[in-house]
């Protein structure tokens, strides 16, 4: 616990700083170098895509009879979809325990009660304010 520390020299501070500020500007150089590559390869991707799908539509005649069915189980497979999601995002909660929850629920409960009864007393004055202000 009583460890004594040494003061570093003004130069060894000097160094330290420009070294981490340098490392920092490497840092960011890397990660633009990284969103380039990566906008690149989107774009890269999205040309394939659209020229896939020019391709494929120029194949294909309009108006499909089976298109009214696929509305359906695309909507079903959506449904497994966003469920499954559910699945994955609810196993990362952290879930209370028994003790935290019930204290919580008393503590919201009491709260509750306290509140409401301040507005039942503010209410009932109120309104025989205005009963003496009228009559």
């Amino acid at each position: 616990m009583g460890r004594l520390q040494r003061k570093k020299t003004s130069g060894a501070k000097k160094k330290k700083k420009k070294s981490v500020a340098s490392a920092a500007t490497q840092n960011v150089q890397k990660a633009a170098d990284v969103r380039e590559k990566k906008t690149a390869r989107a774009v890269a991707r999205s040309k394939k895509a659209q020229a896939a799908k020019s391709v494929a539509s120029k194949k294909q005649p309009p108006a499909i009879s089976s298109a009214t069915a696929k509305p359906k189980t695309n909507m079903v497979q959506t449904a497994i979809q966003f469920l499954r999601e559910v699945k994955i995002e609810l196993k990362k909660v952290t879930w209370p325990s028994r003790k935290q929850t019930i204290g919580s629920t008393a503590v919201v409960i009491a709260l509750v009660l306290i509140i409401s009864m301040f507005l039942g007393i503010v209410d009932i004055g109120l309104s025989n304010l205005i009963r003496v202000v009228l009559q």
